[in-house]
């Protein structure tokens, strides 16, 4: 472990733990909010609701943040994270009085009646099948996702068969960021916390703030009650708080805007939710126009530097 009067020094390099404080609140909300969207594998997010835990950090976490957001002058950031753990105290109810004795088959079921086991145009929890209506412009947005996700040294992850598009990998790709500011905060420059920041305002504005906030509203209508409409609430909420707390304003799509895109399945092959891109028409396009990204190559060596890991 090394000398403690070695050791002991690096404590004091935090120079602004409200800053990382809020950081590590903000990644812990998004990290809560993917994986409660995945479609459960087994027993283990299960386990996580039914022991309370799932509500427990989610408050641990806004609590902290809203501790720290004291003396910000943010008034309405602080009003949204009241709203989110209201929301909270709403999840925890219905843990306790419909939750208490599901089994996991329960809880696929219900991931199963939500979205389906194909894409759903009614509640596609994917990006690229907002505001483009060609499947070019589908390739040129998962191009721009590609970017950001190769600018930090990410991949998907082999045991989460889910596209780049997926709202799931693209909130745990902002838990990434905002853990990442919460480390360069901490043992970084203030260039290189810049980049971290910028890349959560670029990315929170130019993709997650345009189609989250019409995705949630869909899945309220679509799931009608229990876990995944109180969860679409709570997402919506932290849309909103992100996009006022980062100082961004996004563009969101609308009912009357949105036009998923349409393109034809070779034949015999049909596109189901879960599936990674592989082999079909998005991975071919994705090919020709390549994954750009968001910042230049000095950037990118910036961003490079630090954790890095897999979405």
């Amino acid at each position: 472990m090394g000398d403690p009067a070695v050791m002991a020094p690096t404590l004091g390099v935090i120079k602004d733990s409200p800053a990382v404080e809020r950081a590590l609140g903000r990644s812990k909300v998004y990290l809560l909010i993917s994986w409660g969207l995945l479609y459960p594998e087994d027993d283990e997010f299960l386990d996580y609701l039914q022991s309370g835990e799932f509500v427990e950090d989610g408050r641990s976490a806004l609590e902290g943040l809203s501790a720290a957001l004291a003396g910000q002058g943010g008034e309405k950031a602080r009003l949204k994270v009241a709203s989110l753990l209201k929301h909270l105290d709403t999840i925890e109810q219905w843990v306790a009085t419909e939750c208490t004795h599901w089994t996991l088959t329960d809880l696929q079921a219900e991931h199963r009646r939500v979205f389906s086991n194909v894409i759903t145009l009614d509640c596609p929890p994917y990006e690229t099948l907002f505001g483009n209506d060609h499947v070019f412009g589908q390739a040129h947005v998962m191009g721009d996702i590609a970017g950001f996700y190769k600018a930090f040294g990410l991949e998907l992850s082999r045991d989460i068969h889910e596209r780049l598009d997926h709202l799931s990998v693209e909130l745990e790709f902002m838990h990434f960021l905002a853990y990442k500011e919460s480390y360069a905060l901490c043992h970084d420059s203030a260039d290189k916390t810049q980049i971290v920041v910028d890349a959560q305002k670029k990315f929170v504005k130019n993709h997650i703030g345009r189609w989250v906030p019409l995705f949630s509203r869909m899945l309220v209508k679509k799931a009608d009650t229990g876990f995944f409409r109180h969860l679409a609430e709570f997402t919506a909420d932290c849309m909103d708080f992100d996009a006022v707390y980062l100082g961004v304003v996004p563009q969101p799509y609308s009912e009357t805007d949105y036009r998923p895109a349409t393109f034809s399945a070779p034949e015999g092959q049909i596109y189901e939710c879960g599936a990674q891109d592989q082999g079909n028409e998005l991975s071919v396009l994705l090919n020709e126009v390549g994954a750009q990204s968001f910042i230049d190559e000095k950037g990118k060596e910036k961003a490079d530097s630090g954790p890095v890991g897999t979405a």
